[in-house]
């Protein structure tokens, strides 16, 4: 079963790359006007049924597929950046005239043209610095985005990106070693306890196809949003048959739970609306009964904590209901938590060879003849622990 769809739909998210580089996420309806800012506007019918990872150009107001950029083998050169001077004075043409030429309806393409045909020095430059100037007029004046599927790396980037905080400093690297290191595949069953904005339960419904059980163990008593789910483009039946949640207070075995009233009381009228009102408490209380006696039966193939309690109490909760070689994976930013956690485990005969990882993530620069690590990355996605139940 393919997770989300390859064809833009009304009712998803889109996420757009800008040409600056800069990614947004937009949930795209289908209709009215879909604005980017300085770089324009467009009808949004005219994305419904694109297919994801296409690149536009807004001219007019209206979207133009364009061809990805080649990439083209660097001719060597003598040039060495040596002799070019740093000053203001080397662009002859000015803020205003540029603005007067955008004001014109000149082409994004012409006053790139015309600022590389007015730079003084831009003939000294090396062919790789020739390259970058352009790439930066490029990201300032063309009016060029592409739409990027709302995969869960994708997503994932996005958001450590934006707000790292929000999601615990899970980068995607460490992401997908917690689902290696928790072998989770479709069929499998799993506890859950996301504190991340559903990003770890976002991964695992992407990874179990709609077959397999999540359950989410959280400190909510109504149902928790999961934002970040809802970014996946998931089609419902791989959600609801396969999400289900409880809070701690239910998750306990020695917790009664208190019960609304589900029938009219004796000699007393109800209305239309109470009776469906109390139809659905029925439901809700049934399917709460039901998810305790699934948590109680236990036997779950891994547990999952991306949480901001203390790692080892949430793991000695939910432990008994972990299967015999089920796995434990713990996501922390920090490594004194995971290093007290792992402590405690050792010292446990239940808890088999726990260990604790850094995820290392480096990105490089992949051109011909200029393939390095970038200068700038993340300092850490944060830690994980590990081990396996005897």
């Amino acid at each position: 079963m393919r997770l989300p769809p390859r064809r833009i739909q009304p009712g998803h998210t889109v996420m757009i790359k800008m040409p600056s580089g800069e990614c947004r996420s937009i949930k795209f309806d289908g209709v009215g006007t879909i604005s980017l800012g300085k770089f324009g506007s467009f009808p949004a019918a005219e994305l419904v049924g694109q297919l994801y990872g296409l690149r536009y150009d807004i001219a007019e107001k209206t979207l133009k597929v364009i061809a990805p950029p080649s990439i083209e083998d660097v001719e060597d050169t003598d040039a060495t950046n040596e002799l070019i001077r740093d000053s203001s004075s080397i662009q002859e043409v000015t803020y205003q005239e540029i603005e007067q030429l955008k004001s014109a309806g000149v082409l994004p393409e012409e006053i790139i043209n015309k600022q590389i045909e007015s730079h003084a020095s831009f003939a000294l430059k090396t062919e790789y610095s020739k390259d970058k100037y352009k790439k930066r007029k490029q990201a300032k004046f063309l009016k060029h985005f592409s739409t990027i599927e709302p995969t869960i790396h994708n997503v994932c980037d996005y958001w450590f990106k934006k707000d790292q905080s929000r999601i615990r400093d899970i980068r995607p690297d460490a992401l997908s070693q917690m689902m290696t290191l928790a072998n989770v595949h479709p069929g499998g069953r799993y506890l859950v306890a996301d504190d991340v904005s559903g990003l770890l339960i976002a991964c695992m419904l992407e990874r179990l196809g709609g077959e397999g059980r999540v359950m989410n163990i959280c400190d909510v008593e109504s149902p928790p949003v999961y934002h970040i789910v809802s970014y996946m483009n998931f089609e419902p039946q791989m959600v609801d048959n396969v999400l289900v949640s409880l809070n701690w207070a239910t998750a306990d075995e020695m917790h009664e739970p208190i019960l609304a009233a589900t029938e009219p009381m004796d000699g007393q009228k109800s209305s239309d609306g109470q009776r469906i009102r109390m139809q659905k408490r029925k439901l809700a209380e049934s399917a709460l009964f039901e998810t305790r006696e699934e948590l109680f039966r236990g036997n779950f193939d891994g547990i999952l904590i991306a949480s901001q309690y203390e790692p080892y109490s949430v793991t000695e909760r939910l432990i008994p209901y972990l299967a015999g070689s089920g796995s434990i994976v713990i996501h922390s930013p920090y490594i004194q938590v995971l290093t007290e956690a792992q402590s405690k485990m050792r010292a446990d005969p239940k808890y088999l060879a726990p260990s604790i990882a850094q995820p290392w993530l480096r990105q490089y620069q992949i051109l011909p003849g200029r393939t390095h690590p970038m200068m700038n990355t993340s300092g850490s996605g944060g830690f994980l622990l590990s081990a396996t139940r005897m």
